[in-house]
């Protein structure tokens, strides 16, 4: 049986910056993280010579990191028509983040598709595909773009799997196109992964294919099924509940892909602020026979 790739969000700051990163995915059991190549709020970012990225990548080696997942700051928007400024820059940005994620040897680019900002889903879609065709287009290299699945809060494209399939059908490169399936993402989209897991699943092969999912975020929900909210909770303490969750981490069609925790931190004892990472005692959970 093939082990599975489970591990989750990490920081990147301080002197160590990625080889940090490493060390703190290692300090939870992981074999694999996630990490913002700067703030996911802006697009500052370092350069990549100060990352310390040769040394991290050789540690991930050593302490059996084997998946390193980028996420893009869910500021960029390219599916807006609103405001041209923001989708040139974004399309810039993108562009340049493409070539981060091949810094750190990462095949996988976590991407949100962005909002329409009330112009339409079919009007963001259509900026979206010219956003990631043009970015592509310029592009040799092998890294993958896995759009998000959203819980369609606001003007959210990406809610439905149809929405996906429809991006997916104006991209050029498709080789280069996946999608990152959130579990809490998709049930408060509406999806009953809880009641009808199977169906959900048969749901996105039919519409899209399960061979398309590059990375699965694996996280709990605060909200019900379709409330469109995308609160994430621990494993085991929301609405979709540790069987679930457990079962999609175990599912032998997804052994392969690697799995991410974006679920929330923990407060101490007689504290209000969150700060302790819950990702050592729930990657043990979820991997328990």
């Amino acid at each position: 049986m093939s082990e599975i790739i489970l591990g989750s969000h990490v920081g990147m700051s301080g002197k160590e910056m990625f080889l940090g990163s490493v060390k703190e995915a290692e300090s939870y059991g992981a074999n694999a993280l996630m990490v913002y190549t700067g703030a996911p709020q802006n697009t500052r970012r370092k350069d990549v010579s100060e990352l310390r990225l040769a040394e991290g990548l050789a540690y991930a080696k050593e302490c059996g990191v084997k998946e390193i997942i980028i996420h893009a700051p869910y500021i960029i928007n390219l599916a807006n028509t609103v405001k041209p400024d923001t989708y040139t820059f974004g399309v810039s940005f993108l562009a340049q983040e493409l070539k981060r994620v091949a810094a750190f040897q990462s095949k996988i680019l976590v991407l949100h598709p962005g909002s329409h900002l009330g112009a339409g889903p079919e009007a963001g879609i259509a900026q979206l595909v010219k956003g990631l065709n043009t970015v592509l287009a310029e592009d040799d290299s092998d890294v993958l773009i896995a759009l998000e699945t959203m819980a369609g809060k606001g003007g959210e494209i990406g809610r439905t799997f149809e929405e996906l399939r429809m991006i997916y059908d104006g991209v050029q490169k498709k080789d280069r196109f996946r999608v990152c399936f959130d579990t809490c993402h998709v049930h408060d989209a509406g999806y009953d992964l809880v009641h009808d897991y199977e169906s959900v699943f048969q749901k996105f092969d039919e519409v899209i294919g399960l061979s398309q999912i590059a990375v699965f975020h694996i996280n709990d929900s605060m909200n019900p099924c379709g409330a469109q909210k995308d609160r994430h909770a621990n494993i085991g303490k929301g609405e979709i509940g540790f069987d679930t969750l457990y079962k999609v981490v175990h599912d032998p069609r997804f052994l392969q892909i690697p799995k991410i925790l974006e679920t929330p931190y923990l407060c101490a004892e007689g504290e209000t602020k969150k700060t302790i990472p819950p990702y050592k005692e729930e990657i043990q959970l979820l991997l328990q026979a």
